[in-house]
């Protein structure tokens, strides 16, 4: 990286633009640029953003910008390279936890990343469901008329009529 930050301290110099110049066209602080060009990465919090920086600054410069950015990239492709897999992975995990505590937590918002669990509800619809068949079934029994029997028939309503006329019309 340092020889990136050379390569563009020279490029302003060669272009005559002083630093401050240089700072006040781009809208960046001077230990900013400073840093930049003399590779100092660990000045910056996010990689993306410097790369974006260093982009902005090639074009400022009249340089191809491409170029560039491949030349940063190739920086960072060396010194990632040389991260082991468990460094990385710890290094999620801790920026994970960062951005947790940062959340903000209400009472009134659910997680999306915890399912709610329906089967109490399954339940409960279950039992609704045959405490209505039940209670349906209960009514339906309650309501019927009761059957009748052979004794009751000679006393229907056709057989008294029948005895009545037989009765008084015969002999």
């Amino acid at each position: 990286m340092k020889e990136l930050g050379e390569f563009l301290k020279r490029a302003r110099v060669s272009k005559g633009v002083s630093l401050t110049e240089a700072c006040e066209d781009l809208d960046f602080s001077t230990s900013h640029l400073e840093n930049i060009e003399s590779g100092n990465v660990r000045a910056f919090k996010d990689i993306y953003e410097l790369r974006d920086n260093i982009k902005t600054y090639a074009k400022y410069l009249g340089l191809n910008p491409d170029k560039v950015v491949d030349e940063f990239n190739n920086f960072l492709f060396q010194q990632t390279s040389k991260i082991s897999l468990d460094d990385i992975r710890e290094a999620q995990k801790k920026k994970e936890a960062e951005t947790e505590e940062k959340r903000v937590k209400s009472p009134y918002t659910i997680p999306h990343n915890k399912k709610k669990n329906l089967w109490p509800i399954f339940y409960i619809g279950i039992g609704v469901i045959v405490l209505l068949v039940i209670i349906y079934l209960v009514i339906k029994t309650s309501n019927r008329a009761p059957k009748r029997t052979d004794e009751l028939s000679p006393y229907r309503e056709e057989n008294i009529v029948y005895e009545f006329a037989k009765q008084n019309y015969c002999c």
